[in-house]
Formats: C-alpha cells, structure tokens, sequence
C-alpha cells in the first residue's frame, strides 16, 4: 500500500519556508548605493557650476580692467607703448568722433555739445551724470521697475554704438580679430573684447568729463593747512578729470563686471 503523507523523519528534512528577509537586505542597500551616487553626482555638477561662474566672472573683470587701461589711452591719445596715437582708428583721426578737450576753451562746447544728447553721452565721453549713479543696475527689465528719477539712463541706452566706446574703438588698440572680423590667431585676445555681436555682449566703457577747479580751498589732494608746499598739486591743462566707467558682459547670462576709475591727466613739465 503506498503512503500518502510524510514520516515523522522526511518532515524534518524538508527546508523551512524562505521569508524574504535577504531581498529586503539587498534592495535597501541598492537604495543606498542609488542615493549616494546621486548625491555626488550632484555634488560635482553643483562644484563645477560654482567653478564656471567665478572663472567666467574672472574673465569678465580682466576684460573690465582691459576696457579701462584703454579708456586711459583714450584720453592721452596714446598707444600702449606710449606714442602718439595716429592710426585711422584713433579718436583723432574720426571725424565723427568727439574730442578730448586740450584746452580750457575746448572744455565748455564739449559739455554742452554732450548736454543736448538724451543720454548725456557721445563717443563714449559724458557729461557728469545725474540721479542714480549706478545705471548698470537699471534697465528695462529690471524688476520692480525702480521709481524715476531725473535724467536716469537705462542700460541699454548706454550700450549703444555711439553712446559707450569698444575696446579699441578709437585707439586702433587690437582685438583679436583680423579685417575680416575673424579671430586674429596671431593676437589673442580677452573673447569677451572681441565679442561685439550684440549691444548687450562684450564691454563697453565710458568717459565722464568732470571740470575741476584746483584754486578753491582744500583742492589739493594732500592738504598741509597754511603750509601750501604739503599740497599735492593735480598740474591739470584743461582743468579736468575724468571717471572712468568700464562694463563687461560674461560669456554666461547674468555675469557682468563694472569696474570704475578716477583718472587725471596731468601735463608733463617741461
């Protein structure tokens, strides 16, 4: 007769039920395994975004301080090395372009040549501005719409061909680009200064002409009290100095450097 249920002894072989403990052991750790390689893929991507704004921003303020180091050539109608400035692209030799003043005659139709722009401002040289002096942080989008104030200027009304000046724009300095207008491999250059391709691209700088007038009380720059020989005299022809205003986009949205300068020319004695 054949047996239809286990002995006492097959019931003990038989291995017990598996209750999916092991499973749960290994999905955990996957999940664990997925989390941390998400986190430092995340990790990584947020180091290298903070790595590529500083260096785009680093850029920015190298074509920034470039665009002022031009402007000053701009003033003294020199190249770099020091001589006189006569290419076809100097500020002299355009005659379109406004002038430096040479003179104290020269100085007064100047500014009020620059008073009758909307902007204030031509060729890059500028009548001292008014109201909010920091219009790079003012332009159409700019949200909320800051309230008006007289004479304001947007930015993108500064950036405008004939309002600011480009780099080399009136010192023939070079960009890095052929008479093509392709890349110069023989003449590298910041890509930013080179990037003229929109208004709201590449830098710009502008040249405010201030009147000064060294014979009021307390002008020197370092004053000695009744003692006139501690006065460090400016030696100004015309009596003028100039702020210096250099914007430069980044190659990234959002990135710009502003850098701004007072600078004074002074006339060598002879």
């Amino acid at each position: 007769m054949q047996r239809m249920f286990p002995t006492h002894h097959e019931r003990w072989r038989r291995p017990a039920r598996q209750q999916g403990v092991a499973l749960f052991v290994v999905i955990v750790f996957v999940m664990l395994s997925m989390l941390l390689a998400l986190w430092a893929s995340r990790t990584s991507l947020f180091n290298e975004l903070v790595v590529g704004n500083d260096a785009d921003y680093q850029r920015a303020f190298e074509a920034a301080q470039a665009l002022l180091q031009d402007a000053e050539l701009d003033i003294r109608g020199e190249n770099a090395d020091g001589s006189p400035c006569i290419a076809a692209g100097c500020r002299n030799n355009i005659g379109t372009a406004r002038k430096i003043p040479l003179d104290a005659q020269e100085v007064i139709p100047l500014l009020a040549d620059l008073d009758q722009e909307t902007t204030k401002c031509k060729s890059g040289l500028c009548i001292k501005r008014t109201g909010r002096q920091d219009f790079w942080n003012y332009s159409g989008s700019t949200v909320p719409t800051p309230a008006p104030v007289a004479g304001e200027v947007k930015l993108e009304d500064m950036t405008q061909p004939d309002v600011g000046a480009r780099y080399g724009q009136y010192t023939g300095a070079s960009t890095g680009r052929d008479g093509n207008d392709k890349p110069d491999i023989d003449k590298p250059a910041n890509p930013i200064l080179t990037d003229t391709s929109a208004n709201n691209r590449g830098g710009w700088y502008w040249i405010e002409v201030l009147r000064y007038d060294e014979s009021t009380k307390n002008s020197g720059l370092i004053v000695g009290g009744a003692n006139t020989d501690n006065l460090l005299r400016l030696n100004l022809k015309p009596n003028v100095v100039y702020r210096i205003t250099a914007l430069a986009y980044g190659r990234k949205p959002g990135t710009m450097a502003v850098l701004q300068q007072t600078y004074a020319r002074q006339m060598r004695k002879d």
